[in-house]
């Protein structure tokens, strides 16, 4: 029984501290970028943020999902040449909409999380090309291809 509740104290030890730092970094790390922005940071801490972008010419930046969500829509953005972008789902999760002439490549770990890249046109080389890298741990990544919203209408 005094083994067990060790075990309890220091997993509400662990929780508590992961919530303080995620509370402390969410008041230090801000999001910039906006639905023109061809460069993104978004940072959802013990919250969520969505965009659906519409930049010219789209190079990446980064995404960190911290205990929260980032729900991200490029289909009507231009992409650039050699466009990145780097994700981070820590106990979180990060959605990604694509068009589908855009082709994906993925070099996304997942740690006791899940990744899941659709890409659009995977047998086009001269299509446009997304690059993502990063981390899922105990969170998840989505990248997905889908109709443009104006096709769709």
């Amino acid at each position: 029984m005094r083994l067990l509740r060790t075990l309890l104290v220091f997993k509400l030890g662990v929780y508590a501290g992961l919530a303080t730092a995620a509370a402390v970094l969410k008041r230090t790390l801000r999001s910039r970028g906006d639905e023109t922005s061809d460069d993104l940071a978004l940072v959802a801490i013990l919250d969520g943020v969505k965009l659906e972008s519409r930049a010219q010419a789209f190079r990446g930046g980064s995404m960190l999902a911290w205990l929260g969500g980032i729900d991200v829509d490029l289909r009507e953005a231009q992409l650039a040449p050699d466009a990145r972008l780097s994700v981070t789902a820590l106990l979180g999760g990060i959605s990604i909409r694509i068009p589908e002439e855009w082709r994906v490549e993925s070099s996304v770990h997942a740690l006791a999380g899940g990744v899941d890249v659709k890409s659009g046109r995977t047998d086009d080389p001269d299509a446009p090309t997304l690059r993502i890298e990063g981390l899922a741990a105990l969170g998840g990544v989505a990248v997905a291809a889908k109709p443009r919203a104006s096709a769709q209408a």
